[in-house]
């Protein structure tokens, strides 16, 4: 092995190999092993993220590691993607998870495996992992889940609380450019052909996507959190609290305390050892104490760790980006067991609506300051400080606080009123308030009032206006200091993080009880500290080069405002396959209430592949533009070979 660490063995590394599936198909896999005279346990990652150029480098960080400490690793690209042969109809479809086991399988059955395999990733592989942990197969012995979603409908990048994020529109332009890029040299001469095929071939998900609204068999199939009795193998979920997923860990931690052990970071979506805001952890180390305790021991008993670790937020000052959170690493059992509701009558509180009944203005423009869902990572995109959104929504605040209070769990609002003929939604915020007036966000939720409990269907007991139902906020570990108060934030939009097809609406609250999770005491340090974050590798085989760096931006203009960023093109160079990746991205929302309210929300995403036999160039283009609560989408793929058009896709969404 390169780096100049005094690793336990050397690696040989396999760039391509071929494992065939029962009905012919082949996916395409890089393998690194220890160099041992004896079998080893192997680890899969299995995602759609094309080994060979996409996420080379970042494979580059964790595989080569594990084996170099005894460890059979392989990187497996989906059916679809990469330079796996078949073809892609949609995320985790029933073929995804079929390859999945059938590539555990393949593994245990090799020469140089012992027989057990564990499973890991982060965001799409972190969930494959867990749905892999459902009824698991007999050599899967242990999994990581890092960034996943148990909740495909509930907490993933598509709804929230049964209201369409603008993020599913990104993704909606982005998996499909994924995927209708071309495979490598590796898979042959004929691999044009198949670049061909494949992109004649291509679906276009978002139309699933948007066509779900409820949570239905599409959401609830790979949801675990619906089918957590099976699962069967030891889980180590980890999550960011300002990543979208978060709500994963505590949830997992509370169904499964007996397989589920969970680590909640400050940071975004990352793996925790490149996690911003930080502090960031060692997460191959972390990981190897893990895969040592389960696929190396026979009968392993019930590890001594922590159940769950978390960062305990505090108060900072808003910014678009943060290098570090204020706050500390504590310890605990699962959430549900450390804490005891408290519910506050909001009629006990002060409001900027007086008394019972209340209003929750109907202003379109409330959001400007949510940040980023969290999805992706992107620097900055933090919320701001939330007193302009407080102003023009239904506030209910705290006197200041005689002594700290340390939220630990999911905060609900349980409420009822009336929205009229139309029901539009709630979004609720609740805000650390310090003695400035510095309003800092410290979790929110969002409920679509047409929607029944389940989020599944309308409700078909309350009477044409009225509803009456739960708000669930994202989970949090966070302490309020005494001197600070708790503000409830409620409004009826939240652009652009929240592309409704619910035009903003009066909403009156008739009565309204916020329960907070209150952890009964004072929370413990660690038993033992995380590693800290190791540069991995030492001596890398790829350099990295921004043409500049991410920027935003706000235009105001009477009733119409414009909000956006761009990730300018940034090149991975591989010296090894000479290969350079680059890809950009850019995301614009648009505000119009000069005529009723209108919105529209555009997406941008290239990717370049410059290889010895030439360059390949797929970029996606996207618009949704909403009017009352009608929402149509228009997209096109275009591809190049060498700067000359090679195939292109249209797709209209009605």
């Amino acid at each position: 092995m390169a780096d100049q660490i005094d690793y336990p063995f050397d690696v040989s590394e396999t760039d391509h190999l071929w494992i065939e599936m029962p009905d012919g198909v082949r996916l395409a896999a890089r393998l690194w092993r220890p160099v041992a005279q004896h079998p080893v346990p192997a680890i899969l990652e299995y995602i759609p993220y094309r080994k060979t150029d996409m996420v080379r480098a970042r494979d580059e960080r964790n595989h080569p590691y594990f084996a170099a400490h005894g460890y059979a690793c392989i990187r497996v690209d989906m059916r679809g993607s990469g330079d796996s042969e078949g073809h892609m109809s949609d995320m985790y479809a029933p073929a995804e998870l079929d390859d999945a086991r059938q590539v555990i399988e393949w593994l245990a059955a090799q020469p140089w495996c012992n027989g057990r395999v564990g499973m890991f990733g982060t965001s799409w592989g972190g969930t494959a992992s867990l749905q892999a942990s459902a009824n698991a197969p007999v050599p899967l012995k242990a999994t990581i889940a890092v960034c996943a979603t148990h909740d495909r409908f509930e907490d993933d990048i598509h709804y929230m609380g049964g209201c369409v994020l603008s993020d599913t529109f990104e993704w909606g332009a982005t998996l499909p450019s994924i995927l209708a890029s071309p495979p490598s040299l590796n898979v042959g001469p004929d691999w044009k052909s198949l670049w061909k095929e494949r992109i004649d071939t291509l679906t276009f998900p978002l139309e699933n996507w948007l066509r779900e609204e409820g949570r239905g068999d599409y959401w609830r199939h790979g949801s675990v959190v619906h089918t957590a009795d099976n699962l069967s193998v030891p889980i180590l979920s980890v999550g960011g609290w300002s990543d979208r997923y978060s709500n994963s860990v505590m949830s997992l931690v509370d169904a499964r305390p007996d397989l589920v052990w969970g680590i909640v970071g400050p940071w975004g979506h990352h793996y925790p050892d490149h996690g911003s805001p930080g502090p960031s952890v060692g997460f191959q180390e972390l990981a190897l104490e893990w895969w040592d305790h389960w696929l190396k021991s026979d009968q392993p008993d019930t590890p001594e760790w922590p159940r769950l670790r978390v960062w305990m937020r505090e108060f900072d000052k808003p910014s678009n980006s943060l290098a570090q959170r204020s706050g500390r690493w504590a310890q605990s059992g699962p959430a549900s067991q450390e804490s005891a509701m408290q519910d506050w009558d909001l009629s006990t509180l002060k409001s900027s609506d007086g008394t019972a009944p209340w209003r929750i203005p109907a202003d379109p423009t409330v959001g400007q300051t949510a940040g980023d869902t969290g999805y992706f990572g992107r620097p900055g995109g933090l919320p701001l400080d939330q007193t302009s959104d407080g102003a023009r929504s239904l506030v209910f605040e705290t006197a200041p606080l005689a002594q700290d209070v340390i939220i630990y769990g999911s905060v609900t609002l349980a409420l009822y009123g009336e929205a009229g003929d139309k029901p539009g939604q709630i979004i609720a915020r609740l805000n650390d308030v310090n003695p400035e007036g510095v309003a800092a966000r410290v979790c929110y939720g969002v409920r679509n009032l047409s929607l029944d409990e389940n989020l599944d269907r309308a409700p078909s007991t309350m009477k044409t206006g009225e509803f009456k139902g739960k708000i669930r906020l994202h989970s949090t570990a966070y302490r309020a200091r005494k001197g600070h108060s708790l503000r409830l934030v409620l409004s009826s939009s939240y652009w652009p993080l929240i592309h409704t097809k619910f035009p903003a609406l009066d909403i009156q609250i008739n009565h309204a009880t916020l329960c907070l999770p209150i952890l009964l005491h004072e929370p413990e340090d660690l038993s033992e500290p995380l590693p800290p974050a190791q540069d991995l590798p030492v001596q890398k085989r790829y350099s990295t080069h921004a043409s500049d760096t991410l920027s935003r931006w706000t235009q105001t203009a009477g009733d119409k405002i414009e909000m956006g960023w761009h990730q300018p093109l940034l090149k991975t160079t591989f010296a090894q396959t000479e290969t350079v990746f680059s890809y950009e991205t850019s995301m614009t929302h648009k505000l119009d209430t000069s005529d009723g309210v209108e919105t529209q929300t555009s997406v941008r995403h290239r990717m370049v592949f410059e290889r010895p036999d030439g360059t390949a160039e797929v970029s996606v283009a996207l618009t949704a533009c909403t009017t009352g609560d009608h929402t149509k989408t228009d997209a096109e793929l275009n591809a190049t070979w060498n700067n000359q058009p090679f195939a292109t896709r249209q797709w209209r969404i009605l």
